[in-house]
């Protein structure tokens, strides 16, 4: 296991602001791919009863830079408040794969996400944690626990925890479906009420479609639904990524 790149940078990143997951917020998975370059789009938009609708959207651009380290550059707009839409922040993702592909029975990976808000009261947002896969025949389940702070903002703030899960039905790979989950709990060492939490949940839809080599276009989307209080309603998410 490559335990020594991701154990240095966590441990200078020992923890994050209380917000709740935007609406193009996506489930990651520890696998690493080597020389792969990628243009990534993401998009999504929620809506709450009595509040008005929030939409995101991030444009990458990543490179696997070695066999277990990938690395991507987003820049990141929003829209809330009935507000037009704006650049909101540049966003470095790391992500690190610890375990050879199917050797164990989990695959097991590290992220590091660090973001630069345009308002730059809000600081430098981190979020950092485990990736977990593991396969069951056609059957693929992801489980993901987060952390997220933000350091040098002009407010004190608490380490926020986080899980996103998925599980997928590999069916062919140009279609696959399954479940998406989002939920945010509060801070570490004090969740929030249950109705102060968020929690999404809904179905979701996978693919892949080659072109030759390593190019290729792969998507997801998902319907989620605020199963709480705090939750937005409906959320619709959407990522199209192009490899080569």
């Amino acid at each position: 296991m490559k335990l020594y790149a991701p154990l240095l940078v966590a441990g200078a990143l020992l923890s994050a602001l209380h917000s709740f997951a935007g609406p193009s917020d996506y489930v990651y998975t520890p696998a690493v791919t080597y020389g792969e370059r990628e243009i990534d789009f993401k998009m999504g938009s929620s809506d709450k009863k009595d509040t008005p609708n929030e939409a995101a959207a991030s444009l990458g651009m990543g490179y696997g830079v070695t066999q277990w380290w990938f690395s991507e550059v987003y820049v990141k707009y929003k829209r809330e408040l009935n507000e037009n839409t704006k650049f909101d922040a540049i966003e470095w993702e790391n992500k690190f794969q610890l375990t050879d592909p199917g050797k164990y029975p989990v695959d097991v990976g590290f992220l590091v996400e660090v973001e630069r808000p345009m308002d730059h009261d809000e600081g430098w947002e981190v979020k950092w944690g485990p990736l977990f896969q593991t396969e069951f025949g056609k059957v693929q389940l992801n489980a993901n626990l987060l952390f997220q702070r933000n350091y040098g903002a002009a407010n004190a703030n608490d380490l926020l925890f986080k899980y996103q899960w998925q599980a997928k039905y590999r069916w062919k790979p140009e279609f696959e479906f399954g479940v998406q989950a989002f939920s945010d709990m509060g801070t570490v060492d004090r969740w929030e009420p249950q109705d102060e939490q968020s929690h999404r949940i809904g179905p979701a839809v996978f693919g892949k479609l080659p072109f030759g080599g390593r190019r290729a276009i792969k998507y997801n989307a998902a319907w989620l639904i605020g199963t709480n209080k705090a939750a937005p309603d409906n959320t619709l998410r959407l990522q199209v990524e192009y490899e080569f």
